[in-house]
């Protein structure tokens, strides 16, 4: 049978993609190498009783137009925002900061007055770029290899919307892109553990230091979503990130979109340039109009296309493409929730508190050490760690009175130093990140029932991410917009005619936006 589409990958974007050509009326096969079906935003069930998000993990970027269209609240998914938005330990206390801004300026001007008035400053600045953002990420970059005349479209309608921002802005945007995070935090704020909340966003992911330039667009790239109607809050949801794959999945077959499992794409069918289908390990062909690749860029060209296939320039700068995100996921069955010293006699409920992000980063540098550990041993002796307790919000994921966390931690080295494997770190690495949170939160060992861990090897084995990198490619200024995942390649058709890449290392990148395969289905569409 001949499809108009095959996707190649069933993570989010790559349903999202299906939904929308399939909507438009389109034929599409889809092939997902795992036995399940999701990607990174994948539920499971880790212990007997505990269910959780097994990679990704919390909901902010997933695009309001995603939703809508593919309907996706009719096919099951419910979002619950997070009421409480992030609190920060420390070894002279904490920090919360609620999702009221009033409420969080209140808790900042605990520690410095100066930094509640531009904290108030900053988070307008920030919204307003991100109302620039915004609509970008939605468009198709302008593509360096091809005529202004063939773009103009897209320039014009990128141009606007840069014009509509204020000069400031505009500086403030500039800064943004090319900045680390350190450096933009040390000129806004004095108080150490309200730089080390902000500057988390500009490491998460990131296998880089907090005074690496470009570092502090991942702080943006981090504060753009919305939830349920809200801007920048953060949601979960209900019963875990699964659920959102699965009500894209339901929405698919509803429109005739047939997808396979345990179908692993090993080679492409070329004739003269052009893809005509692929080739299944099991020796299985199949041949469509347009293949859509929802792997990573390095997957698609390298396992699936011969470098031989590729023009010269192109295969170099993806040999080139850089990708290690230095990520360490692990999830805890808990008896109980912890118990944190500096939150003992608090006024506020604990649960409220304990909803959001949790972090321990105290300052920047602590994860400049973090960052430096990493480098020389392999993985932080104190890592930085974000974890949440979605089971606070969500009451199927454990048994009555028990508990889920969801722990996300930087930094740690795809490759160890002596040749060591991941296979025999692993568990002691998680030791440590344990070890850590025991600091602040005593008698916590004590609480896990179990646990599930994803080291970086895991990581790039199960969902063949390069380097572990949740991304598919860092998010640096060299490998953004126009030159993501390389220059020439950035409107989502590849060198390689009826070939289309649509998803984390196309643009806008990493997190579960939906948005490059809502825009790779768009070109695909226009294409065919």
């Amino acid at each position: 049978m001949q499809y108009d589409a095959i996707i190649i990958g069933a993570g989010h974007n790559g349903l999202t993609a299906a939904g929308y050509l399939a909507n438009a009326g389109k034929s599409v096969l889809m092939l997902e190498r795992r036995d399940v079906i999701g990607g990174a935003a994948l539920t499971t069930e880790f212990s007997p009783g505990f269910r959780n998000s097994e990679f990704s993990y919390v909901v902010s970027l997933l695009d309001p137009s995603v939703i809508r269209d593919l309907k996706l609240e009719q096919h099951g998914l419910d979002i619950i925002t997070r009421e409480g938005a992030s609190i920060t330990f420390g070894p002279e206390g904490h920090l919360w900061l609620p999702h009221k801004l009033e409420d969080s300026v209140r808790e900042i001007a605990r520690y410095s007055r100066k930094d509640a008035e531009h904290y108030q400053r900053l988070d307008v600045i920030l919204e307003d770029i991100c109302s620039i953002l915004r609509p970008i990420m939605r468009k198709t970059p302008i593509n360096l290899s091809r005529s202004l005349f063939s773009q103009i479209s897209e320039a014009l309608g990128t141009g606007r919307v840069l014009a509509k921002a204020s000069l400031e802005n505009r500086t403030q945007l500039a800064e943004l892109m090319t900045k680390s995070v350190g450096d933009y935090l040390d000129q806004w704020f004095e108080t150490d553990i309200l730089k080390g909340t902000l500057a988390y966003s500009g490491s998460v992911g990131n296998f880089a230091s907090p005074y690496h330039p470009s570092t502090a667009y991942v702080l943006l790239h981090h504060v753009f979503g919305q939830v349920n109607g809200k801007s920048g809050a953060w949601g979960h949801a209900r019963g875990g990130m699964g659920a959102i794959t699965q009500a894209m999945a339901k929405s698919a077959r509803s429109r005739g979109v047939e997808i396979r499992t345990e179908a692993e794409v090993t080679g492409a069918l070329m004739n003269d340039g052009r893809i005509e289908g692929v080739r299944l390990a099991s020796g299985e062909e199949f041949r469509a109009r347009a293949v859509v690749a929802n792997c990573h860029p390095q997957i698609l060209f390298g396992n699936i296309i011969d470098h031989d296939d590729l023009p010269e320039d192109f295969s170099r700068r993806i040999k080139g493409y850089r990708s290690q995100s230095g990520s360490f996921r692990m999830n805890l069955a808990l008896s109980d929730l912890p118990s944190f010293t500096s939150l003992k006699g608090s006024k506020t409920p604990i649960e409220l508190m304990l909803n959001g992000s949790n972090n321990i980063m105290p300052s920047i540098p602590y994860i400049q050490q973090a960052y430096d550990d990493a480098c020389q041993l392999g993985w932080s002796r104190k890592p930085v760690i974000e974890f949440c307790i979605p089971s606070l919000l969500d009451d199927t994921l454990a048994p009555k009175g028990s508990h889920v966390m969801s722990l996300f931690c930087q930094h740690f080295q795809r490759h160890l130093p002596d040749g060591r494997s991941w296979d025999d770190a692993r568990d002691e690495a998680a030791d440590t990140v344990i070890n850590t949170i025991e600091e602040y939160a005593p008698g916590f060992r004590n609480l896990i029932i179990d646990r599930q861990i994803n080291s970086p090897l895991d990581i790039e084995r199960k969902l063949n991410m390069i380097g572990g990198d949740i991304f598919h490619g860092a998010l640096h200024l060299d490998q953004l917009y126009s030159m993501r995942p390389v220059p020439g390649a950035s409107d989502y058709r590849m060198p390689v005619k009826g070939l289309y890449l649509g998803g984390s290392g196309a643009h806008p990148g990493g997190g579960v936006s939906g948005l490059p395969g809502q825009n790779c289905a768009r070109m695909v569409l226009k294409d065919i």
